[in-house]
């Protein structure tokens, strides 16, 4: 996870990069802990290119790990 990258608003993901998606629950953030991709009909696992459902609220660069 990369700390040091600030959320950005789910709307302004960019389509193609790996992304570290999330959802906020009250006041907590709830990050994926897999690479992500935007895809037309919605998320893509980047590990295995399988569609995933969820509906992240905010979204960063992903971090190599």
């Amino acid at each position: 996870m990369n700390d040091q990258a600030i959320w950005q608003p789910i709307s302004t993901a960019p389509f193609g990069p790996d992304l570290e998606v999330a959802v906020i629950e009250g006041d907590l953030i709830h990050a994926l802990v897999f690479a992500c991709r935007r895809a037309p009909d919605g998320w893509v696992k980047v590990a295995t290119r399988e569609r995933i459902v969820v509906s992240p609220t905010h979204w960063r660069p992903w971090a190599s790990q």
